[in-house]
């Protein structure tokens, strides 16, 4: 067994068979196992993608998912051999479009008045107004990010900053989502960075704190006209084009530069919770400053979510 795919590209080759083709035969079973070679020929990593997808769509479909350390179909393999192959050989692959369609492959059926389990055909009942192909399709999502989690933890990566990513949501293309822990990871390791988390913790506290004592929630816009003090004008300037800058570098795949971005942010962070006072007397102004403070966690949403980052 473990010489198929090897001995069919000889065959093929023996036959005549285009020589891409004939690695491509080989490489469809790539990776094997974690010490097995990620494909190396573009059809035959194409053809490997698509097997491996549409047997992780096929099981799921049918309700056969991987439980607790049972996995007779290795769908777990599966799914890092997926994440490898992507991530090795820099491969910006989307999941939830290719998902989409795999999983239409094994259940063509009207998704929002499915058939009974016992017809076979999908095993998956619809679940708050989404479709069974959109339920079975966030499953499937949810199973790869469990399995990168893993696979980014054995390469060293920190797990709350593989949280702090996915969190974000719409995480589906793994290679930008290596990228951007990667990223993420360096930045914290500087001063900026270390003294930015802890300034926006401290903001997501007071936010925290006050919302539930109010009962009511401070996002919305900052009004300038209320920025009465120096710094909180000075934050309030910083976020606007931090936010801004931040975005248009994720846009175009520059993780680092989108946490540059976002370290410019540190200063006016500082000097605004050392000279303003967050619950002033004059509600008008509290409102305004919470709702401030909201900007700042807003702002570094745009790469991460830092609640999930510890320290």
């Amino acid at each position: 067994p473990e010489l198929q795919g090897a001995m069919g590209r000889y065959i093929a080759l023996d036959q005549g068979v285009d020589p891409e083709v004939a690695d491509a035969i080989r490489d469809h079973y790539k990776p094997q196992g974690p010490s097995d070679s990620i494909p190396v020929s573009k059809i035959g990593m194409a053809v490997a993608l698509a097997d491996k997808l549409l047997s992780i769509a096929g099981f799921f479909t049918a309700n056969m998912k991987p439980t607790g350390s049972a996995d007779p179909f290795q769908l777990r393999r599966h799914a890092i051999g997926i994440s490898r192959t992507a991530i090795e050989s820099e491969l910006k692959l989307k999941l939830k479009p290719l998902l989409d369609w795999a999983v239409a492959q094994f259940a063509p059926v009207n998704y929002l008045n499915p058939p009974p389990d016992d017809d076979g055909t999908i095993g998956v009942s619809a679940i708050d107004g989404q479709s069974n192909r959109e339920v079975v399709v966030n499953e499937i999502l949810a199973f790869f990010a469990d399995r990168l989690k893993g696979y980014l933890k054995e390469k060293g990566a920190r797990h709350d900053l593989i949280d702090a990513v996915f969190s974000l949501g719409g995480q589906d293309d793994l290679l930008m989502v290596t990228r951007r822990v990667e990223a993420l990871s360096k930045f914290l390791e500087t001063d900026d960075g270390k003294n930015l988390l802890a300034g926006v913790k401290r903001a997501s506290n007071i936010l925290k704190i006050e919302e539930k004592k109010d009962g009511v929630n401070y996002k919305g816009d900052v009004n300038p006209s209320q920025l009465i003090k120096g710094e909180e004008k000075a934050l309030h300037t910083a976020i606007t084009t931090a936010a801004a800058q931040a975005r248009r570098a994720i846009e175009a795949e520059d993780f680092e530069a989108a946490m540059k971005a976002i370290a410019k942010l540190r200063l006016p962070v500082d000097a605004f919770f050392e000279n303003v006072t967050v619950n002033d007397k004059d509600q008008t102004f509290r409102t305004n400053r919470l709702r401030l403070l909201n900007r700042i966690r807003e702002a570094v949403s745009e790469v991460a979510d830092f609640s999930k980052i510890e320290g």
